[in-house]
Parts: structure tokens; C-alpha cells; sequence
């Protein structure tokens, strides 16, 4: 179980990874069971424009739009003022929309988010969305108190992305799915040999949060903040971590900070991966089309390492929600329900947000998929197999990890911390989190 704030940036982001396992609700959104209907049937045939936010790559960008595009033309009523950007700074911007009681009318939030933006009253209750073909276990993290505040868009699994071109070209044998934390540290160091100057194994994640969660998750020690709200990070294994990063800077196998902290992922220029600066990084199953349309067949994906367990999981990829402000909720709610439930709009939007959680649209994706999205496929189910649990977590914790650990691991990249230090600032700033 783990909190999940982002994908790494996420959560993000496309191309591809879906859960079909588990059986349906049976259940519309909301506190009873409804009979199955079209959702928000109090929405009129008024003009609405409805304002709506969201992060990705230009992949995701460009589907969304399209569906937005055909939304309209069956419901020539409804129009859209679309906002959309990169992950960075949008929870920023959002927040602080939010606070001004200005957000949009439909707001695209990560796993990690919703515990917090439903604790502060911020979502509407989705009642009326159809939910009868998608699975309980995917609903349940954008639920409280028996009401569907967020709907899930797909489901994805959280692994390696690496260029299988490079590593051909250096004579290294590419991971396969099993492979082990142990084997990483090995290939880094076997990579060091045949790096050419300025090329470097993968990126400096002594103090990246997602990174490190994955190999405490892999050594047995469960989520970095427990299912009570309290700090869990297991001291051993986070010195071990760090200590091991530590070797890999000293010895020029990671890039140097101000080269590590200049990569934005998927920047046809700033992305290091793309950039062939690095050749390994974390990456979500939906993410690999991405990267392929940046560099083609050069990608391939790998499961993350495991130690005593796995080290990867399975998650929601992402949820959409109403703002509970929304003067115009009702229609929203329709919107929701045709975005997760329409073949049309599936056809459109494909993989971009993982594989649906519709799974009779799932199962029809799967049956006609691409090459390109089947390597995301391989991933979920070598993933699936015995992956961790995906858990949001307790709320109140995001600018812990948004902001406290972030800190950390600059601090770490650049020398100004010792990995025990680094240990002890955190276990101190948790503690205006810890309930």
C-alpha cells in the first residue's frame, strides 16, 4: 500500500495499461443502489459552457480535444473551455483557482489528491454516473462516506521505461520482467564502463519519493506513511538507498544535479531519457506511446525491481471530478458519464489516460490493440501477477510529499545533505503531519 501523489509524473502520460480483473459494482455512484440510467437527467437543454482542467502529454492533449469536439456535436448545447498543461505546477494553479472559489467545472485530479480535496468539501458527489461495468476495487478510491466523489479513468502499472537502442549499441543486455533491485545496481555499474562522456545510467533518485517508496515497498517495509497517518519511512533501508545513489553520483554513473534537475519529462528537449542523456527512468504502462512518438522503437518497458517482494503496483491512472462550486454540476455529471461509458468517445481516447475502466470498452481496446500498446499491456499483467497494493493514503499529507521531500531530495542531489540527514529532516517534518 503506498500514497501515490504522481505520476512522474503520472501520474503522466499515455499510451496505455488496464485492471479487468474483479467483478462490477452492480452499483450506481452514490450512497444506494440505482437502477441503470442516464446520468444527471435534471441537466436541461440550456447553453452550457463547461470549464474543464487537465494535465498530460501533447498524445493526451490532442484526444481529449477531439472527444471534447465530438461531446458538442451530440449535445450542441453543451461547450467546453478547455485548460490544459503539463504536470508541472498544475496542482498549483488548480489550488489556487480553488481557493478563489474560481475552479473549473470539471477538474482531472491524481490518486494522490482526492482523500485531501474530499476531506476540505472541495468535490460533488457524481450520483447518477453509471459505474455498472467497472470494477468495485478501481471505484473505491474516490469514495467516502458511501458517495462516488471521483470517477477513475483507467488503470495503470508503475514500472521502468528504458532505451532498449542505447543499451544494444553499448553491448548491455536489456532487463527482463523479475528483475531485481540487485541486478539494477549491477547493470548501472557495468553501464559505467561503456557510458561515453556526458551519457549516465538513469537519474538521481537518492531522494526521489516514488523511486525510494517502490524499494522500501520491494524490501517488505509497506508505505512510506502508514495507513494511520504516520511517518513509516524504515531508517535502514532509506540510508541503504541513498547510500547506494551516493556511490553512483561519486562515480558519474547519475548525471550531475544541474543536469538532473533540468529533465521535464516528455520535453522533446529537456526530457533526458529522450535526450539520451539517461537511459533508464520511471514510467507508467500508459506512458509508452509517449515516448515512442518521440523516438520511435527505441523504448521498451521493464516490471520495477522487487527484492523480497515486488516493487511495482497497479493504480487508478487518474480521476475526473466535479468541483463542488460548479454551477453547472449537472451537466458535468453527463459529461463524466459519457467520458467513461461512450464506445465513441473510447475509440477517440484510446490509452491516453491508461486502458478504461469501462471493462466491456477495456476488453474491445485489448482485442484491436497496436504494438505500440501492447508493450504497456505486457507491463500491467507481469504487474498484476503479484504487484503491490496501490493505496491513497491518509489525507493531509501532499505537501509532505510535494514539498518536504522534494527539498530532500534537491538537497540530496546537490551535496548539501548527508543521506542521514536527509532521514532526519524528514522524520521532522513529519511530524506536524502525523495525527
Amino acid at each position: 500500500m503506498i500514497k501515490w501523489k504522481r505520476s512522474l509524473t503520472v501520474i503522466a502520460t499515455i499510451a496505455l495499461a488496464g485492471s479487468l480483473v474483479g467483478c462490477a459494482s452492480g452499483a450506481k455512484s452514490g450512497s444506494e443502489p440505482q437502477a441503470s440510467a442516464p446520468a444527471a437527467s435534471a441537466a436541461s437543454n440550456e447553453p452550457v459552457k463547461l470549464r474543464i482542467m487537465w494535465w498530460g502529454s501533447q498524445v493526451r492533449h490532442e484526444a481529449t480535444l477531439a472527444a471534447l469536439k465530438l461531446y458538442t456535436e451530440k449535445h450542441p448545447n453543451v461547450t467546453f473551455e478547455p485548460e490544459y498543461s503539463g504536470m508541472d505546477g498544475y496542482l498549483d494553479k488548480l489550488s489556487t483557482q480553488a481557493a478563489a472559489n474560481n475552479a473549473p467545472d470539471l477538474i482531472q485530479l491524481d490518486p494522490g489528491w482526492v482523500s485531501d480535496w474530499i476531506g476540505r468539501n472541495q468535490l460533488a458527489p457524481l450520483t447518477g454516473v453509471n459505474v455498472d461495468k467497472i470494477d468495485a476495487k478501481v471505484l473505491s478510491g474516490g469514495q467516502s462516506g458511501g458517495k462516488q466523489y471521483a470517477m477513475p479513468l483507467g488503470s495503470v502499472a508503475y514500472g521502468m521505461i528504458f532505451d532498449k537502442a542505447a543499451l544494444d549499441k553499448l553491448g548491455l543486455k536489456s532487463p527482463e520482467n523479475g528483475w531485481s533491485w540487485d541486478d539494477f545496481f549491477a547493470l548501472a555499474k557495468e553501464a559505467k564502463t561503456k557510458l561515453p562522456e556526458g551519457q549516465y545510467f538513469t537519474k538521481d533518485y537518492a531522494g526521489d519519493y516514488f523511486a525510494y517508496s517502490a524499494y522500501q515497498y520491494a524490501k517488505g517495509k509497506g508505505m512510506v506513511v502508514s495507513e494511520t497517518g504516520k511517518f513509516n519511512v524504515d531508517q535502514a533501508t532509506f540510508l541503504e538507498w541513498t547510500k547506494k545513489f551516493e556511490e553512483l553520483r561519486k562515480a558519474g554513473i547519475v548525471p550531475p544535479a544541474d543536469v538532473n534537475a533540468s529533465d521535464k519529462e516528455f520535453d522533446p528537449k529537456m526530457d533526458l531519457m529522450v535526450n539520451g542523456k539517461i537511459m533508464f527512468r520511471l514510467g507508467f504502462s500508459n506512458n509508452y506511446g509517449s515516448w515512442d512518438s518521440l523516438k520511435k522503437g527505441a523504448y521498451a518497458m521493464v516490471t520495477m525491481p522487487r527484492a523480497t517482494d515486488a516493487g511495482g503496483w497497479l493504480k487508478p491512472s487518474m480521476y475526473l471530478a466535479v468541483s463542488a462550486g460548479s454551477k453547472k454540476a449537472e451537466e458535468a455529471k453527463k459529461f463524466i458519464d459519457w467520458f467513461v461509458n461512450d464506445p465513441e468517445a473510447a475509440k477517440i481516447l484510446t490509452t491516453s489516460r491508461g486502458l478504461p475502466v469501462n471493462k466491456e470498452i477495456a476488453t474491445s481496446l485489448e482485442s484491436n490493440m497496436s504494438d505500440v500498446d501492447k508493450v504497456g499491456s505486457v507491463l500491467l499483467h507481469a504487474t498484476e501477477k503479484d504487484g503491490q497494493t496501490w493505496n491513497p493514503g491518509v489525507k493531509g499529507w501532499t505537501n509532505f510529499i510535494d514539498k518536504d521531500w522534494t527539498l530532500v531530495r534537491d538537497q540530496l542531489s546537490f551535496g548539501k545533505a548527508t543521506p542521514e540527514k536527509a532521514f532526519d529532516q524528514l522524520k521532522s517534518a513529519a511530524q506536524s503531519y502525523e495525527k
